[in-house]
Formats: structure tokens, C-alpha cells, sequence
């Protein structure tokens, strides 16, 4: 009886053990199936792109939520990476910028799933904006010139990013 309690706390031990290993190892997997950009951030959490959507229509321009959502690449500057668009659904896209301008998305991301953190908002943007924007996705000028009203957008600040390798 008196090797009861050293035995269970050694049993105990084992599986405390065997349980933060397992997690080590999810987090290993994890770490070589996403390339990370900007804050460390796990995929854990994350909602879909409609969900986002649903939560997007019930803000007003100026609003602000906090989340982690995960959708394909739509678009990526082709200058050098510093915003994205992603698909919220058929019809309903993201524009998705890094906050301080602190990372890149490599040009060649495009179609890649990617899971984001960071601040989702409803804005107005700028013909001035908009022209600027489609000049970095390589637009046409006459596609450019064709860009005459601002725009009420669903807007995203991700301060975090994991891309599937």
C-alpha cells in the first residue's frame, strides 16, 4: 500500500508526459504546413470566410471586430506583395492590408489557403485608393480610368498569417 501513491504519481507523470508531447508534435506538423508571416499565430479558432461575411454585413463604416479567419488568395499586389483579396463568397471579397506595414505576401501566393488574425472593418475607400490599387494588380489604364466613385469595402488588418506551404 505504501508504493500506491509513488506509483499512481509516476503513472501520472507518464501520461502528463505523453499528452505535451503529443502537442509538441501537432504544433511541429502544423509549423511545416503553414509558412507564418508577421505575429505567430496557429490556425486553431479560426472561422470560415462566410461566418466573417455574416459578421461583416452586420457592421457600420468605422466598426471594428477582432478575429482569425481562414479563406484561398484571391489576388496579391503584384508589386510586391504588401495587400491581398480574399473571397468571402462568390460574389463578396476582403481587401486585406498588414498592420504597419510590417510583412509581405509573397507575389506568387495567389490560390493558396490561408488562415489571417487581426481586425476585420467596414470602410470607405477612395477613387484615389482604388485607382492606386488596381495599378498594383497590373489593370489596364483604361480598367483604371473606368474606376470613378469610391466604394463601401470589407476591410481587413491582419497582423498575423499562415500560409499553406
Amino acid at each position: 500500500m505504501k508504493y500506491l501513491l509513488p506509483f499512481c504519481l509516476v503513472i501520472l507523470g507518464v501520461f502528463t508526459s505523453c499528452k505535451k508531447e503529443h502537442k509538441e508534435v501537432e504544433k511541429q506538423k502544423q509549423e511545416l504546413a503553414f509558412q507564418s508571416f508577421g505575429k505567430q499565430i496557429t490556425s486553431e479558432k479560426a472561422i470560415t470566410s462566410e461566418v466573417l461575411l455574416s459578421k461583416f454585413r452586420e457592421l457600420k463604416v468605422g466598426d471594428t471586430i477582432h478575429v482569425k479567419f481562414a479563406s484561398t488568395i484571391k489576388e496579391v499586389c503584384s508589386k510586391k506583395g504588401c495587400w491581398m483579396k480574399l473571397p468571402l463568397n462568390d460574389k463578396t471579397e476582403t481587401m486585406v492590408r498588414f498592420k504597419d506595414y510590417g510583412f509581405f505576401m509573397p507575389l506568387d501566393a495567389k490560390g493558396k489557403e490561408v488562415v489571417l488574425n487581426g481586425k476585420a472593418f467596414v470602410k470607405e475607400t477612395s477613387v484615389k485608393e482604388l485607382q492606386h490599387y488596381a495599378e498594383d494588380a497590373g489593370k489596364s489604364k483604361e480598367e483604371i480610368a473606368k474606376i470613378t466613385e469610391p466604394k463601401t469595402e470589407f476591410a481587413f488588418e491582419a497582423d498575423g498569417v499562415l500560409m499553406k506551404k
